[in-house]
Parts: structure tokens; sequence; C-alpha cells
């Protein structure tokens, strides 16, 4: 006789939805929550689309939709033959029950910011206007990727395919708001940034990324690096540690390393950034991660990773910088949310940036900060620039309100898309010393293993020779990385800046360049 224990079962009474609004994010969000909060507990059997939409009164698409969002998060896993089932968690590591679900704005206010004692005086000028000798001392260590000039080309990292921006509609926008200026937006403005930007930011993320913020949580910012550059002056301390994903986004350790702080690089495995060795790490209270699409692995850290993580911050009462610089770019479903969609604690600062969507030029990007942290952030950067350019801010709020910006963001995920696929098709086979190609579910590069640093140097230089820019993976890299160099080896390579045909000539060169 069997003494197996039956799967609990989900009664769906408690979930009302609004039929004026998007149904399967509405349901989404309710069943996540209900991870989250425990009241759907690991191993809980979730009914046959069709029952549950039979139950809710709803179309049986609607429930797909929802289930596939939470397949691709994690939260939920499919048993072949069996149904549906609310995923498995670790107990040990990842406490689910315990994790605070305050749905206010998405945020605790009542955390101590823990800021600086940097910018106790803002905003007039402080301590943090000097660059710390330890920190330029390491900046110079570092060698700095500053990103290549010039017209785009294959298979350059980190570019959009900003060849398809609607040039025609910007300028209209543009000569209509100076043609006749509201005299208000040419005087000083909010230091936060334009308050009708940040409405809508707020309302595209709420809507398409599911993360509960308002416009009073946001300041803008002149790019992701400016976001990143103020975390590091108003969070860190000079001799603090500051953890990195290694291999990582170099430019962020600089900018940490001028603040002051002691770089401590964090592996990156199959399911993102390593939480054993950051609960090892001493002084810590910050780390830097891209997990929607790691940079520049390409993985995309896991639920039980980004709840781990959280965990983390939640008990060293630490900061998480979300850095989403293309989670725009999925190609399978909708696009995953955020890490600071999950943070109910006020631990997680979203950085988000216009580059990736846009054009990199345009110098535009966000930050979506827990509320008692704004004040502090916009009166930092008040010091610096006093505020983001008017016309470019109101341009592009005006580009949001009028649908411009959703509509652009669906024709750059297909551009890149098919991009990808060509590529991926074209690639040469069989090159020495030179691994599988990986498979790519998101963001605008791939990241190819090679066996030796060596190999890699060869294959740069070769593909230099025929005009072809690729990345190596080993610069990637910190300095001090306890491990052989030729394990660090690889290649980085971007397939959204240029065209298809494009794309197809630098392969043509690169094969006779490798004598594939």
């Amino acid at each position: 006789m069997s003494s197996a224990v039956p799967p609990l079962s989900f009664n769906p009474a408690g979930i009302e939805l609004d039929r004026r609004q998007g149904l399967s994010r509405q349901l989404y969000q309710a069943l996540r929550l209900r991870v989250l909060d425990g009241r759907l507990a690991s191993g809980t059997r979730l009914p046959a689309s069709r029952d549950l939409a039979a139950a809710l009164g709803i179309s049986r698409n609607s429930v797909v939709r929802a289930y596939d969002q939470l397949y691709a998060e994690g939260f939920i896993e499919g048993r072949v033959g069996d149904g549906t089932y609310v995923a498995q968690f670790s107990e040990t590591h990842l406490p689910i029950k315990k994790l605070s679900t305050k749905l206010s704005t998405g945020f605790s206010t009542g955390l101590p910011t823990g800021l600086s004692t940097k910018s106790v005086d803002l905003p007039g000028i402080t301590s943090s206007e000097v660059i710390h000798s330890s920190g330029l001392q390491r900046l110079q260590k570092h060698h700095l990727n500053t990103p290549p000039s010039g017209p785009p080309r294959a298979f350059r990292v980190g570019v959009p395919a900003f060849d398809l921006f609607p040039f025609e509609v910007w300028a209209k926008l543009n000569a209509a708001f100076w043609r006749r200026p509201d005299l208000r937006h040419l005087c000083y403005g909010n230091s936060a940034g334009d308050s009708r930007l940040r409405s809508l930011i707020a309302a595209y993320l709420r809507s398409s990324r599911g993360l509960q913020c308002s416009a009073e949580q946001i300041v803008i910012t002149s790019g992701a690096q400016q976001g990143i550059s103020l975390c590091a002056q108003l969070l860190v301390e000079p001799g603090d540690a500051v953890a990195v994903e290694n291999p990582g986004y170099r430019a962020a350790g600089h900018a940490f390393a001028v603040a002051g702080a002691q770089l401590q690089g964090v592996a990156v495995d199959q399911e993102g950034i390593d939480c054993r060795q950051l609960e090892q790490l001493h002084n810590c209270r910050l780390v830097y991660v891209t997990p929607s699409h790691q940079y520049p692995t390409g993985v995309i850290m896991s639920l039980a990773r980004r709840l781990e993580l959280l965990a983390w911050a939640e008990r060293s009462q630490g900061w998480i910088v979300e850095d989403d610089y293309d989670g725009e770019y999925r190609y399978s479903g909708a696009p995953l949310a955020p890490l600071a969609a999950l943070d109910r604690q006020g631990r997680v600062i979203y950085v988000g940036t216009f580059g990736k969507v846009a054009f990199p030029a345009l110098r535009l990007g966000y930050l979506v900060l827990p509320p008692n942290l704004v004040q502090a952030f916009a009166q930092r950067r008040a010091v610096d620039v006093r505020h983001s350019e008017v016309s470019t801010q109101a341009v592009m709020a005006e580009f949001m309100a009028a649908g411009h910006f959703q509509r652009h963001i669906r024709r750059m995920r297909r551009a890149a898309l098919s991009r990808r696929n060509t590529l991926l098709a074209g690639w040469p086979a069989a090159i020495d010393g030179v691994g599988p190609l990986p498979g790519v579910a998101a963001g605008l590069h791939l990241t190819v293993a090679v066996d030796s640093l060596a190999r890699e140097r060869e294959l740069l230089a070769q593909a230099a020779a025929v005009d072809v820019e690729i990345s190596g993976l080993s610069t990637y890299w910190l300095p001090e990385t306890p491990l052989p160099e030729d394990q660090r080896a690889g290649l980085v390579l971007g397939f959204a800046a240029v065209p298809e045909a494009d794309i197809q000539s630098a392969l043509s060169r690169l094969r006779q360049a490798w004598r594939v």
C-alpha cells in the first residue's frame, strides 16, 4: 500500500480579476504573490489551464499566458504526464514564507537608509567630491574598457539596432517642443527629473515589467553609468567591500573603485552570482548584479538564486544594485520581471536605461529607488549637473505618451531576434579551440568559450584584420581572479548592431580569416 503524500491542492478562491485590464498579467501577479508569501507552498499542484479558466470565468489563453510567464521565471514547473506544480525550493537557503510581501509602493519605507556619511552635508560640496587616492590607484590598476566610438559594425557588444530608430518621429517631437516651449521648462528643474517622464517610466515598469513603483521613486540620470556612479558615491565608504560579478561589467567596478571600494569578484555559475561566496565576504553590504541577462556570460539568474540574494540583503541590511541594461530583449514570452519586483524590504536599487532601446548617445537613464533614498540621490546628482537636459526628457515623455516607445520596443525585439538567428545560422562550425554556440534566450550578445588565452588572442587578431569587431572574454575578469588565465578565455559577440546582410558579410570574412 502506497504511503506517498498526495500533493497539496490549489483553491482559486480570493483571486479577483478586473476585466477592464489585462487578465493574464493580473493572474500571473496573483499567483506569483501567493508563492512568495507561502499561500502556495512548494509542491502544490495547480489546476489544468482549462479548469482554472472555467473557475475564474476567463479564457484559457489568459491562463496559459500567465502559466507561461510563471514557468519562465521559475515559479512553477511541469511534470511529464502529471500536471503543473509550484516549484520546489530549498528551505535551508530560501525561507520564502519569511519574505515580506508589503505591497504599498513595492518598497518598505521604514528602513534606515544606510547612506554613506559622505552624503550628510548634501547638497553642498562634500568629501565625495574628492577622488580618494586609494580608489584612483585601483582604477588605474584595472584596465578601463572604454566603449569603441565610430559607426557600429559586426559584432560590437552593447549596441542595439538603432538604425531602426524612428528619427523622423523624434525630430518632429523635438521641433514641436522648441517651436513653442513652455517657459517653465526653460528654468531650473527638479533635480530628480521631469515629473511627466518619471510618471510614464513608472507606468511602463508597472505594466510591462511587473515592477510596482511610483513616479516619486524615480530619479532621471544621464545613462545607466551615472546611476551606478551615484550608488557608489552614496552607499560606499572608502575601504568597504563591494561584490561584483566576475566576469562582469567592468565599468561598474570602476565606479565603485573610484569611491574607494575594495572590489570583491564573485563567481557566476549557471544560475547567476554565487551567493555562497557572497556570504563569506567580510564587511560587504553592497552587490552589483545583472540578473536578467548576466554581462557578459548571458546567464539568466534563477528564481531560487534571486530569492537567495534578497535574503542575503535582508540579513546583512545590504544593498543590491540591479542593472537591467537589456531586460526588454527576451525572445520567448514576455520579459522577465526584474529582481526589484520581488523586493519587499527596500534593498534593491534598479538601474534602467533608454540606451539599449533607442541609441547610446541619448544618455538617458533612470534609477528606481526605495522612497527614503530619493532625496539624497536627487541632491547628490544636483551637485554635478543640477538636472538632466530638458528637451531630451520632454521629448522622450511625449514619445512614450504617444505610444511610439512601446511600438519601437516591439520592433527592436523582432530585429534583434532576426539578427541573432542570422548569426547562429551562419556561425562557422568546428573552429579549432572554440566551444559550441550557447542557446540565446535573451539580450543582445552571446559568449563562446575558447580553450586558451593564446587562442583567444589569435582569433581576435585575425578577426580585426578583416574588420570584424569581437571582444575577448578575458578582459571582463578582475585582475586578481584566482582562476587560470586559460579558463577565462572566450569570444563575446554582439549581434544587434548591424543588419543581417552585414552580419552575413562579416561571417564570410571570418571563415576566410579563421580558415574554416
